[in-house]
């Protein structure tokens, strides 16, 4: 991709990303917001679609009927569609992570969060492994968080 390219590339995302916080702005409760991405290969264009932001947890269905009644979605099948597609997209996720197998179910989400981040910062400032970077953390967290 050439210079002049990058540049126009950059300057459509940042007038869509304008766009889109002018939209979102105007959204409250819960609901999708507008994002900005680029596509995948070659020919990268910047796209603009509907998503649930999870910064904003708040914005975010909590139930099967609030996703329900905030999609519009009335059909099983499609419905169905959704969950088997989160689903699959999670269970990848889970089974990609080098970290996922020392993380103790039993902690809260927050601190699962904390202890993968602490795992993968030490790992990386010392230029250790996954495994000796637990073997140090994970006593504590077993200790502090473990009911």
């Amino acid at each position: 991709m050439s210079e002049d390219q990058k540049t126009a590339l950059e300057l459509q995302r940042e007038a869509a990303e304008t766009k889109a916080e002018e939209t979102n702005k105007s959204r409250t409760g819960l609901g999708t917001r507008v994002t900005v991405t680029q596509t995948r290969g070659k020919g990268t264009q910047v796209i603009s679609y509907e998503s649930f932001d999870e910064s904003k947890i708040d914005t975010i269905p909590q139930t099967v009927q609030d996703f329900v009644n905030t999609t519009k979605t009335s059909d099983d099948k499609t419905l169905a569609g959704y969950l088997w597609r989160g689903f699959n997209a999670l269970a990848y996720e889970t089974a990609s992570d080098p970290i996922a197998e020392f993380v103790n179910k039993s902690w809260s989400d927050d601190v699962q969060l904390q202890f993968r981040t602490a795992v993968r910062n030490y790992s990386r400032g010392v230029q250790c492994s996954i495994e000796d970077a637990v073997a140090l953390i994970k006593p504590g967290f077993d200790k502090t968080f473990t009911k």
